[in-house]
């Protein structure tokens, strides 16, 4: 069996993000990773079973990572506008910290691995991203116990609290607004744009 290499499997891991977002899943093959890799086609095989055990392991291993930086200094037990305020900074670091990883997402979220990483998110705790859940979840039904907003289908609570956000940072990471116009996401539109959802949001 061939030696692991923890430097070649995160070049590994680094080229599969860039080629699915660039290419989509459906672009994806592992002798295009292995050529952008600059390493033999049965290279990945040794860290992943096959191309869909790569890109599941990949999915599990970011999207830890990304829990880990939005529960930052987060407290369920904050304020609606303290709490979000975390959310809201974390969210934004990591997008910007990590441009490829919403959209590599959105390409999971729209294809046919989207039903299993939704049935461990609501069935298997512990497996992923659990404690983001919860933690939200646990945040969401104080602020509504102290009166600071209403009840609300999560879809909804959602839409309203980050979805304004990750519309401006999809605008940013294409370089263009939905006009065409060019676009650059400011921290000032950042905090004025969390201004208007905390109004929203509030009873």
């Amino acid at each position: 069996m061939r030696n692991r290499d923890s430097e070649k499997q995160a070049l590994i891991r680094e080229k599969a993000i860039e080629i699915i977002v660039k290419d989509g899943l459906d672009g994806f093959t592992i002798s295009k990773l292995a050529k952008a890799c600059g390493i033999s086609v049965g290279t990945p095989y040794v860290y992943y079973k096959d191309k869909d055990d790569l890109i599941v392991r990949l999915v599990i291993e970011e999207g830890n990572k990304m829990e880990a930086q939005i529960n930052k200094d987060f407290d369920p037990g904050a304020s609606l506008v303290e709490g979000l305020r975390i959310q809201w900074t974390n969210r934004y670091r990591y997008a910007l910290e990590n441009p490829l990883h919403l959209p590599f997402f959105e390409q999971i979220n729209n294809s046919h691995f989207s039903q299993r990483f939704t049935e461990m998110f609501n069935e298997k705790p512990g497996m992923f991203m659990s404690e983001f859940k919860n933690n939200l979840l646990d945040f969401i039904s104080n602020t509504v116990q102290r009166g600071e907003t209403d009840e609300l289908p999560f879809e909804i609570y959602w839409s309203m609290a980050f979805a304004p956000l990750y519309t401006l940072l999809r605008f940013h990471q294409q370089g263009k607004s939905i006009s065409g116009l060019p676009f650059i996401l400011t921290d000032e539109m950042v905090w004025t744009t969390f201004e208007k959802v905390c109004k929203a949001l509030k009873k």
